[in-house]
């Protein structure tokens, strides 16, 4: 039986006098002498959990909702998925930092005292087994769970009659002249494998045409060929029938080494270092240095090797090899190796009784099509919360602004944005009607770079001006403003964002969005804008707090404030929403302020380094996780005897978010709206459907009632802010 979650409310009280003054940074700097009740030293390792094997207790969260009942079965499928996904690029970013760190001789512990090398040995032990139970998930539950849906994959054993000489057919129209087979000999030395790309491996008997014996051969799997191969209705008419890519090449290998005969026959998938890394130093123009990185990504040193479970050793030690591997980062799988190509299966049928059920996004009234967004934000600031509520008002307002002639500018940050951009079609319209246009596009947004380079160059073409932020600073900040003359006068309007702008992650993604015409806040939007696109010296904003430059120092003395009120006997409070914790400045400050006795609720999606519930040093921190439907994406931050007590965010408590990216940090100055995003804060709290309280040793248990009848959070906000 888990412990009850907390049940008060918070009463949140913002101070409308106070608008205008400056934010904490500006404040009185009296800073509490930790000293004063520190008898323990709080640097000390085993107060914090170590960042790579924390977010892997994250994935494995992910993965347990594949296994959930009480999801909808193609949902579960897709959880098993992203679980792949995210293990992908957990390989491809973090453990190839931890390996180069190796490799380089320059190993560096972390404030869990634990060394690169370690860390990797408990990271492929824990995959591992990780995966594993994913491959029992898939062939165990779900795949005959499918089939008793008539949604069936059919093996190389099930196939006869028409569909034996069906696939046969696919075989020789389909995939032989596209596949191109290579001979393992000193003419042809072993080929470089894209990343995470399907191939085989053959064990050959007999001499070719040119008398060549190798015994060795690589079949790569063409990007440009379906991995899942819907079985036509005229050869099975009753339900849904699938074939894998790789079974048909397994089934029909030999047709490309004829004369020969294939001993064996293997599936395999290499996992490559994908980050990509630009010096400061002689990059004249930053987007052709990175088009010319991105070409470099698909060939990155190995990380990871997949094999189908009943490879051979001698052939897996072949392929360790060639890879630079060792056997520990070698992993077996009961299935098809590159796993997350099933989404297509998405596409492919149309069961929406096997997914989670629609809903339409709701808005405001004032901001509902056909309204104008500029009158709307003139009477009150805008909350929304996606997906919950939708995204299009923002898309609407710069369409709106686009055509109306009061506007004469706009700028916006992009950096991540979808494929056939809304956003960027209304910007481009912007500029071609005489509107100042400005982006700032972040061109190194993980494995969007390639988008962001085309979109640039299309705003660019229509006269807009665009810029690619700050060297060694990845622009993260999320927002928008508008410069409109109204009665002679310009007057300033801005969106400010925990997520990106990208109508359909926001329909996945939850984040808040505050639309304002606050002058002070509007005027800081404009300096930020100024800074990142110009130069100068440090700006001080009056209400946003923004990084590098103070965001931590402000949390700091943010969380100081709340140890010392707790001090004197009074009420302190301090509640965050983020996606990470690891920055062991802040870390360290909420103990101090847990041992002062600050109540401290947590609710981190992801990785956390804080470990809660450890005697005498976080006594009063409580740590959740929401896994769900939706991914947990909204910045909250909550101080009770703050002079703005609600903030959002586009930062997390990150050394990254905190250090190394222009992030900005917005209060919420309406008590109205700053009370309803607590009032969600605290359904969160308090949910018992689909969250996860961490322990004191590092693990979570999930939190369940006792009739297991209650509604989660996510389905609670869809009843109360979406038309479902």
């Amino acid at each position: 039986m888990s412990k009850q979650p907390h049940k008060n409310s918070l009463e949140i009280v913002v101070d409308n006098s106070a608008l205008g003054k400056s934010n904490v940074d500006n404040a009185d700097s009296n800073v509490i002498d930790d000293h004063r009740i520190e008898a323990i030293n709080l640097s000390d390792s085993d107060y914090f959990e170590n960042r790579e094997l924390s977010y892997l207790k994250f994935n494995l969260r992910v993965l347990s909702q594949a296994r959930n009942k009480n999801h909808p079965l193609l949902e579960r499928l897709i959880f098993l998925l992203i679980f792949s996904s995210n293990l992908d690029e957990f390989y491809e970013i973090r453990v190839s930092g931890l390996k180069k760190q190796l490799d380089f001789g320059r190993q560096r512990p972390g404030p869990d005292s634990k060394y690169p090398e370690q860390v990797l040995q408990v990271i492929h032990e824990q995959v591992r087994e990780a995966l594993q139970e994913q491959y029992r998930i898939l062939n165990e539950d779900l795949l005959p769970s499918l089939a008793h849906e008539n949604i069936r994959f059919l093996h190389r054993h099930e196939w006869s009659g028409e569909l034996l000489a069906w696939t046969k057919s696919h075989f020789y129209d389909e995939i032989l002249p596209v596949v191109s087979p290579l001979g393992l000999d000193p003419a042809h030395p072993f080929p470089r494998l894209v990343n995470k790309s399907l191939n085989f491996i053959l064990s050959l008997e007999g001499k070719d045409a040119f008398g060549r014996d190798s015994g060795l051969a690589i079949v790569p799997a063409p990007r440009s060929l379906p991995r899942l191969i819907k079985v036509p209705k005229d050869i099975i008419a009753d339900g849904d029938n699938f074939i894998f890519l790789s079974s048909i090449i397994h089934a029909y290998v030999g047709e490309f080494f004829p004369g020969m005969t294939v001993k064996e026959c293997h599936q395999f998938r290499v996992t490559r270092n994908s980050d990509l890394e630009m010096s400061n130093v002689e990059v004249e123009d930053v987007a052709s240095a990175l088009q010319g990185e991105l070409h470099t990504r698909r060939f990155g040193a190995a990380t990871k090797l997949e094999v189908g479970k009943d490879c051979p050793a001698a052939l897996s030690k072949f392929l360790l090899e060639r890879f630079n591997l060792t056997s520990t980062e070698l992993f077996p799988l009961d299935g098809p190796v590159n796993l997350q190509r099933l989404t297509a299966l998405l596409d492919m049928v149309d069961r929406p009784d096997l997914r989670f059920p629609k809903f339409s996004p709701g808005a405001p009234k004032s901001l509902q099509e056909g309204n104008c967004i500029f009158s709307a934000v003139d009477k009150e600031d805008q909350l929304l919360l996606h997906p919950f509520q939708s995204f299009i008002p923002i898309i609407d307002w710069v369409r709106q602004a686009a055509k109306d002639p009061t506007v004469l500018s706009i700028k916006q940050t992009l950096y991540r944005t979808n494929e056939s951009s809304e956003l960027v079609e209304a910007l481009v319209e912007a500029a071609r009607n005489g509107k100042e246009v400005t982006v700032v596009i972040e061109l190194r947004a993980r494995f969007d770079e390639k988008e962001n380079i085309t979109f640039a160059s299309i705003l660019q073409e229509a006269g807009a001006v665009v810029v690619y932020g700050v060297m060694g600073y990845k622009t993260h900040a999320k927002m928008l403003l508008f410069v409109r003359r109204v009665a002679n006068q310009l007057k300033l309007y801005a969106h400010l964002g925990t997520g990106n702008y990208h109508r359909k992650n926001s329909l996945q993604y939850t984040d808040y969005s505050l639309l304002t015409a606050d002058k002070i806040l509007c005027a800081d939007v404009h300096k930020v804008f100024q800074q990142i696109t110009g130069m100068g010296k440090k700006i001080h904003p009056k209400l946003l707090i923004h990084s590098p430059f103070n965001l931590r120092k402000s949390l700091v003395k943010m969380i100081e404030a709340e140890t010392e009120m707790a001090q004197k006997g009074k009420p302190a409070r301090i509640v965050a929403k983020i996606n990470a914790l690891t920055d062991p400045t802040i870390i360290k400050k909420l103990y101090v302020a847990s041992r002062a006795g600050v109540r401290i609720d947590l609710i981190v999606r992801g990785t956390c380094c804080l470990k809660p519930g450890i005697a005498g040093v976080s006594d009063n921190i409580r740590v959740i996780s929401i896994v769900g439907r939706f991914l947990e994406h909204s910045r909250v931050f909550f101080f009770l005897n703050n002079v703005y007590q609600v903030y959002c965010s586009s930062a997390d408590w990150m050394e990254r978010n905190l250090s190394n990216r222009i992030e900005v940090c917005f209060p919420i100055l309406k008590k109205k709206l700053a009370n309803r995003i607590m009032n969600e804060i605290e359904v969160y709290l308090n949910d018992q459907g689909q969250s996860w309280e961490l322990q004191a040793d590092g693990e979570y248990i999930e939190q369940r009632s006792e009739l297991d009848v209650h509604e989660d959070v996510q389905v609670r906000l869809l009843k109360q802010l979406a038309q479902v």
